[in-house]
């Protein structure tokens, strides 16, 4: 699907963008962890740190964008889905505790097991899959149903979808 140049068009997609995203967050979480498959090393190379942090940032941007857009903008059209906002916001913190753990594992000189990161790793994944499919089945459909609102995807998601094949 495609937005149109209109508002109400572009609106019209961001449920469906917001999907995309989640697959490339999934993607790209699934190629950080094959990636601490394949280093030998007892602690992260350079360029895996450059990539973990970039993927958390990603990940904050996108958490805060539906915190103070998408989600803001439900709650007001959609007061029955302020249970279910306040659900993913809590979701969204607790993936902010596991992103601030990974980053200060990687923040220092000290070698540090990539065990330690792994393993958080791993959580934040199997947290992200669940929230993920929980947040699309509850959001997109009256994500997609709002039409003639002011404001983009990347400003109501925080994050634009890269573009198919990207990743």
């Amino acid at each position: 699907m495609h937005p149109t140049d209109s508002p109400a068009g572009r609106l019209a997609a961001v449920g469906n963008q917001m999907i995309e995203i989640h697959l490339w967050l999934s993607a790209e979480l699934a190629r950080l962890r094959e990636s601490l498959d394949t280093t030998g090393d007892a602690r992260p190379s350079r360029d895996l740190r450059a990539h973990c942090l970039t993927f958390c940032a990603a990940l904050g941007r996108h958490h805060t964008g539906e915190d103070g857009g998408a989600f803001r903008l439900l709650a007001d059209q959609i007061p029955e889905l302020r249970p279910v906002i306040a659900n993913l916001i809590v979701d969204h913190e607790v993936v902010a505790g596991i992103l601030e753990r990974v980053e200060a594992l990687l923040a220092g000189d000290t070698p540090v097991p990539l065990a330690r990161v792994r393993a958080e790793l791993d959580g934040l994944a199997a947290l992200l899959e669940s929230h993920f499919r929980y947040e699309e089945k509850r959001l997109v459909t009256a994500l997609n149903a709002l039409t003639g609102r002011p404001g983009t995807a990347e400003e109501l998601l925080g994050l634009t979808a890269p573009p198919h094949g990207a990743g």
